[in-house]
């Protein structure tokens, strides 16, 4: 089959129904939960704000739209190199000079919900990678990894979701296991890609840190994981053409077979 009748085949499948769109994206908005840093280090982002420009009025009687204060690293985002010191020093790691291409990878998602609902500060291993390959098969170079672990719905109150710092992510030797297979990125539902006990390990922050330093990306805040397959499906996550930026909100969808 050529490329074209290959993506002939993919837009028949998506008009059929046959394959299905999932959004992975949280709700964006003025309640949407946003990390607190220590007093220590100064400034933290501000909460989503949508200012009125227009709406059908005197300012603009044909129209609505308005403009917004939020930060990079505001509800689904995505982490690109420069976001991290390890990153800092990296070629074209700010996210208007990403490659498209990296925009579009196949997914593994690693299911520890379980895990999860019995100990929120669960960490995910390299040996429960191992454990995960056993069953589904060895994790392809150049695919997005997820951290299933259904702590999504807390999204809806900030004090859930953050839980006093009490949340779940990957260890060190996960991520040194994972940048060894060459994928491109590592995803989680929480606010951030890493535990909230992360800066106790060593070294501390092991998403942000093993992973941009070697040019691979972070997705946080992620939803609707449950409804993805372990293997098969494939994520569209790109991120806004800022000039210079470190991070971006962006949505997030994933194409996966109709079970």
């Amino acid at each position: 089959m050529s490329a074209a009748e290959s993506l002939s085949s993919v837009a028949a499948a998506l008009a059929s129904g046959a394959i299905e769109v999932i959004d992975l994206t949280a709700p964006l908005g003025p309640d949407t939960p946003v990390l607190h840093l220590p007093p220590e280090f100064g400034r933290n982002t501000p909460a989503f704000r949508m200012n009125e420009i227009s709406a059908y009025d005197a300012n603009g009687p044909w129209w609505a739209w308005g403009w917004m204060e939020l930060g990079e690293h505001t509800g689904t985002h995505f982490d690109a190199p420069a976001h991290w010191i390890s990153g800092r020093d990296r070629p074209d790691n700010t996210t208007d000079r990403l490659p498209a291409r990296d925009f579009v990878a196949p997914v593994c998602v690693i299911d520890c919900s379980a895990e999860v609902a019995a100990d929120p500060d669960f960490v995910l291993t390299a040996q429960g990678v191992r454990a995960w390959e056993a069953e589904h098969g060895e994790i392809p170079a150049g695919a997005w990894v997820f951290m299933r672990s259904d702590w999504y719905p807390r999204n809806a109150s900030a004090e859930t979701f953050l839980n006093g710092g009490h949340t779940p992510g990957p260890s060190v030797d996960c991520i040194r296991y994972l940048v060894e297979k060459n994928v491109i990125g590592w995803g989680n539902e929480c606010v951030g890609t890493d535990a909230g006990m992360a800066h106790s390990f060593d070294p501390p922050f092991p998403a942000h840190h093993l992973l941009l330093e070697q040019g691979r990306y972070g997705l946080a805040s992620l939803v609707n994981l449950d409804r993805l397959p372990p293997t098969g499906a494939l994520v569209v996550a790109a991120p806004l053409k800022i000039v210079n930026g470190t991070g971006s909100p962006l949505r997030v969808i994933a194409l996966a077979p109709r079970t």
